[in-house]
């Protein structure tokens, strides 16, 4: 594909501006740059992955109206992430917005919280692919087959990414359009066999989890915000994206819309479809594959949720591409231990490739290190979302002190501050309800973590980390 040469010119020179030369290969469109955001968010690996979790704390009444809640607030959020995007757009992404509006401190803290949430939601996404693959492949459930299912998925990941912008672009692309498709066939199917439950049964609240219902309907609520998440993914490959001021943040609205509405559908139908409520929550983890296999016997439930596995490697791909451009750019930077490895770019295929495999080894530890799943996804939810979190709040700040900030072709006008405030609001709210038991691990992990960044900061990072440099015109 052909771009003009003009607007990728002018890009380059956008680019300069905050600091940076054009090395990566500048060649996604606008529906490639939505793609990659849509296909790390993907709604076929978050419900199909934590179905069983929602059931046991709420069930069709959480599920539904908790899908709902957190679909309206992550597009709160996405919108004040948007604004973001079309005014500052670099690799770097969150952690340069804190940067270019607060300084190095913030820009760090940013950086970190966004890193540890990309090591864990890839963690998440191929380690429950693994899990996943094992009922619906009938292999052994044994620490060695769900390890070594693991670790192929990762490397595969890594290596197509290494091989170049290209082939991930294309398989991006596609990946959005798979995503749709799937959802439509998976809806379809089930609505052809005919819904066992009314649409009363939405509101039919259930828990096994011996909590409150309030409390229960709160935990249960990472669901939707586990699948919600990762849209930032548009604002990290902005420096391959052409015209990415206007078209990342675009790419970050539908992604997110897109989400909430086909992935509300894909979970009514779902729920709709369980013959026997109370049978089915026990099943817990096996309960989504289960639901088909009942519904459309047990071949061809098989292969209807094979395409889900399908979505769910798609996601992987999509998320690596994402994470490493982050660590690419963090390690440009000089932010990170090896940085002066970590920010090389492949002289062949003009890809981070330092980056894209010390991210495969990174999760691949982590997994190895967490004993219950949910707590790697809570995890990655709180981590990313406090680095979502804090630009917006940087951004909030600048404006209650009257200093300068820029602002980008695509943005909110008048609304901007009130749905920071919100987005800002949103963000603490999750932050503390998915580290509250039975995610208490995740807790743990997160208090360790902020310690050690404290630590690294005071006596050894900031006196070699000078952060980005904004150069505006």
């Amino acid at each position: 594909m052909k771009w003009d040469q003009e607007q990728l010119k002018k890009d380059e020179q956008e680019l300069a501006k905050l600091g940076y030369s054009q090395e990566l290969f500048r060649g996604l469109s606008g529906f490639s740059n939505f793609a990659v955001a849509f296909s790390v968010v993907s709604i076929l690996t978050g419900i199909s992955q934590l179905y069983g979790y929602g059931l046991q704390h709420g069930g069709p009444s959480q599920m539904f109206w908790g899908w709902i809640i957190v679909g309206i607030f992550t597009l709160i959020v996405s919108l004040s992430m948007a604004e973001l995007a079309s005014a500052y757009p670099t690799a770097g992404a969150l952690y340069h917005w804190s940067s270019f509006l607060g300084g190095r401190t913030i820009g760090l803290f940013t950086a970190c919280f966004n890193a540890i949430g990309m090591f864990a939601i890839l963690a998440g996404i191929d380690y429950g692919l693994a899990k996943f693959l094992i009922p619906l492949l009938r292999l052994p459930d044994t620490p060695w087959v769900v390890n070594s299912l693991y670790a192929s998925l990762l490397f595969s990941h890594a290596f197509l990414n290494y091989r170049g912008i290209k082939l991930v672009g294309w398989l991006n692309d596609f990946s959005a359009i798979y995503h749709v498709v799937v959802v439509v066939v998976l809806i379809s199917a089930l609505a052809v066999k005919g819904f066992k439950q009314p649409l009363s049964f939405l509101n039919h609240f259930n828990s096994t989890d011996g909590f409150s219902p309030s409390y229960s309907f709160m935990i249960g609520l990472l669901l939707a915000q586990w699948t919600l998440t990762g849209y930032d993914a548009s604002a990290h490959v902005t420096e391959e994206t052409v015209d990415p001021g206007r078209k990342a943040p675009w790419g970050i609205f539908f992604a997110v819309v897109l989400s909430l509405f086909s992935g509300l559908f894909m979970l009514m139908a779902v729920t709709l479809s369980i013959p026997d409520l109370n049978e089915f929550t026990l099943k817990g983890d096996s309960a989504f594959l289960d639901i088909f296999r009942f519904n459309l016997g047990d071949s061809f439930g098989s292969v209807v949720v094979g395409l889900c596995a399908g979505a769910m490697w798609l996601c992987g791909l999509a998320g690596m591409t994402s994470a490493s451009r982050m660590v690419y750019a963090f390690a440009r930077d000089k932010g990170l231990p090896l940085s002066h490895l970590l920010s090389k770019v492949d002289d062949t295929h003009k890809t981070p490739a330092p980056a894209i495999w010390a991210l495969a080894i990174s999760a691949l530890v982590l997994a190895f290190s967490v004993s219950i799943y949910s707590a790697v996804v809570s995890i990655a939810t709180v981590a990313l979302y406090i680095s979502y979190g804090l630009p917006i709040a940087t951004r909030l700040w600048v404006r209650l002190t009257g200093k300068h900030e820029k602002i980008g072709p695509w943005n909110l006008g008048r609304l901007s501050t009130f749905i920071a405030v919100l987005a800002v609001a949103w963000v603490g709210f999750i932050t503390v309800v998915f580290m509250l038991p039975p995610n208490q691990q995740a807790g743990q992990i997160m208090g360790v973590f902020v310690v050690i960044l404290v630590l690294l900061w005071v006596f050894y990072v900031r006196n070699r980390y000078s952060g980005p440099k904004y150069h505006e015109s």
